[in-house]
């Protein structure tokens, strides 16, 4: 990077030196501005976040979706997960490298692409699947990848739906169709309850996790609200990356404003005032909608300073990863997010479930 690139500069700027909190932020944003991440890049970096070079390289190394050398104009990912391989993936990954006259992680003779084989995008329902640029693409086929045409669309079968169903029913950016369809009536009842009642409830609902565990939900929040401390976090992990799994980008792409409201009760049945949704970076269409969304029932009121006037403050902000499947492993996802935000706090990590 130029030393003097004023955009990027100001993006650093923006954020201030708040230290390890931001760096993998602004990573990903070097390496959607620049292609990749040069020394040059990551010592504005570290000049600006307060942090050491070496500690910038080994988070470079460690993701996936950050490089340290050039890319090329347009990156491809190709699926090759068991799903995908079961769809002739591989073979789609060896006749596009055929076509453009490259090999794999290296750019092709005119720096127009960067093609990756990738383990499982959370696209299995489209197998073979790719990811080409930020755009999902599914039946993927070499034409298709250097086509680029946005046709993905979830498909969600069965007619006895209870978590999904307004998926394939409202506009998932809509406030409107939300609340139309019963949206946020659980938090306004949530609001008029006391937090060790809402606790209780679910407690008495049986209700379970959903990240294969089956971990009781009760056991979670109580002991949350119990921790001693003021500053407590709500961190909702969306970060699956097991082959064959996509139930969390169903409902970020299809009733995104569902996963909000379970953070608000959570927040308010706890003592939390602020929120994590940390997005797996392969699902950039999931964090287009989950910002758009936040941002819709921020300037509608459910969000931010006493919502719905009940005398209660929270915020949500949404983190990206950056490819590594640990961090859908709770403690590693916290360590993603970065110690120097959370460790003065108590987590309440939340799957969405589907």
């Amino acid at each position: 990077m130029n030393s003097l690139d004023k955009p990027y500069l100001e993006y650093l700027e923006g954020i201030g030196p708040s230290g390890r909190t931001m760096l993998l932020p602004a990573l990903l944003e070097a390496q959607s501005r620049f292609g990749y991440i040069s020394e040059d890049t990551a010592r504005e970096i570290g000049g600006h976040l307060l942090v050491p070079l070496a500690d910038i390289t080994g988070v470079i190394e460690f993701y996936s979706m950050l490089h340290d050398t050039p890319t090329g104009d347009t990156h491809v990912r190709i699926c090759t997960s068991p799903s995908c391989s079961a769809q002739k993936g591989e073979k789609v990954l060896k006749d596009l490298l055929s076509e453009l006259g490259t090999e794999a992680l290296t750019p092709s003779p005119d720096g127009a692409y960067f093609v990756e084989q990738v383990e499982c995008l959370g696209l299995c329902d489209n197998a073979p699947s790719a990811l080409v640029g930020d755009v999902p693409i599914g039946q993927i086929t070499p034409k298709r990848a250097l086509k680029k045409a946005d046709d993905l669309v979830t498909q969600v079968y069965g007619d006895e739906r209870i978590i999904t169903r307004r998926c394939g029913v409202v506009d998932p950016r809509s406030l409107g169709d939300y609340l139309e369809h019963e949206g946020f009536q659980g938090l306004q009842r949530a609001l008029d309850m006391a937090p060790a009642q809402i606790c209780g409830e679910v407690r008495d609902s049986g209700l379970l996790g959903r990240g294969g565990a089956a971990f009781k939900t009760d056991i979670k929040w109580e002991g949350a609200a119990a921790a001693p401390g003021t500053l407590k976090y709500i961190v909702c992990n969306a970060d699956e990356s097991e082959p064959g799994t996509f139930k969390d980008r169903v409902l970020l792409e299809n009733d995104p404003f569902a996963i909000l409201e379970g953070m608000l009760i959570t927040g308010f049945a706890i003592g939390a005032e602020k929120g994590f949704i940390y997005i797996r970076g392969e699902y950039p269409r999931a964090q287009k909608i989950m910002l758009d969304v936040i941002e819709e029932a921020r300037s509608h009121g459910y969000l931010g300073a006493n919502i719905l006037g009940g005398g209660f403050d929270f915020d949500v902000e949404v983190r990206s990863g950056a490819g590594a499947y640990i961090c859908g492993e709770e403690t590693a996802l916290f360590e993603s997010i970065e110690r120097d935000q959370l460790r003065r706090g108590v987590l309440d990590c939340q799957e969405p479930a589907a």
